[in-house]
């Protein structure tokens, strides 16, 4: 069994976070480590508070998860503040495997979840070790100080501006777009841009975010190509808006 080292805040109400994610790494049958970021005490529509996890902690549990055991990846989701990214990346090994970054910018229950500070953090020294990111569109024009993609040509603009910041790739989510499809752009390096294309689902859930990021992360620590965990991923995030679970 592969594992995936999950650095992420916990969700009291389950829908999103460390709980999320540890049920898609269950379901793809993939071992899971935690290191605990923040406490957030949010519902679906409510967002009330965040107990931030000292940045000493934080790498105190990533230098204890990456001693238990090989790790085949690491997914990185909500970090809250400039100095737990600054202490994520001071604990990420010289030859890390590959990692997922999920740019957890805010709730979709209405809290904030990355400071300015943060961000400007995470583009300086999460993503040039990056292996693929993950913004969603309002992600990825906070991240980049513009307005959000309007269409597919905005989309692979960004795409490519979010590549100049240092991943190696970019999974630009389109579930916030229009149209009768949900169309994902991955760009990777020196690759020509690969459309991820799936019917939109008139069904909104808590959590998508976290879920794809983490199935990316079980298929590259199983071993699957980039292009075919994010397929994978994407397949998984559809059942996950067709049923209830």
């Amino acid at each position: 069994m592969s594992t995936v080292l999950l650095v992420a805040g916990s969700d009291s109400s389950g829908g999103a976070g460390l709980v999320r994610d540890v049920r898609t790494l269950t379901r793809l049958d993939t071992r899971a480590l935690c290191v605990v970021t923040a406490v957030t005490a949010q519902s679906d529509t409510h967002f009330t508070a965040v107990h931030v996890v000292p940045a000493e902690s934080v790498r105190a549990q990533m230098t204890a998860a990456l001693a238990t055991r090989h790790v085949d990846a690491i997914k990185v989701g909500m970090l809250a503040t400039r100095a737990t990214v600054l202490a994520v990346a001071a604990a990420l090994p010289v030859a890390a495997p590959p990692m997922v970054l999920d740019p957890v910018l805010a709730s979709s229950s209405g809290g904030e979840l990355l400071d300015d500070a943060g961000r400007s953090a995470l583009c300086a020294a999460l993503l040039p070790r990056t292996t693929l990111l993950t913004p969603n569109i309002p992600e990825a024009a906070a991240l980049l100080g513009t307005r959000s993609a309007g269409s597919e040509a905005e989309l692979l603009q960004q795409a490519a501006a979010l590549l100049a910041l240092g991943p190696q790739a970019v999974l630009l989510k389109g579930g916030h777009g229009n149209g009768p499809e949900a169309a994902d752009l991955l760009l990777a390096r020196q690759a020509p841009p690969r459309w991820l294309r799936a019917p939109r689902i008139s069904a909104a859930r808590r959590g998508t975010g976290c879920a794809l990021s983490s199935a990316i992360a079980a298929g590259l620590a199983a071993g699957l190509g980039l292009a075919a965990a994010c397929e994978r991923a994407k397949q998984h995030v559809t059942q996950l808006l067709q049923h209830d679970d």
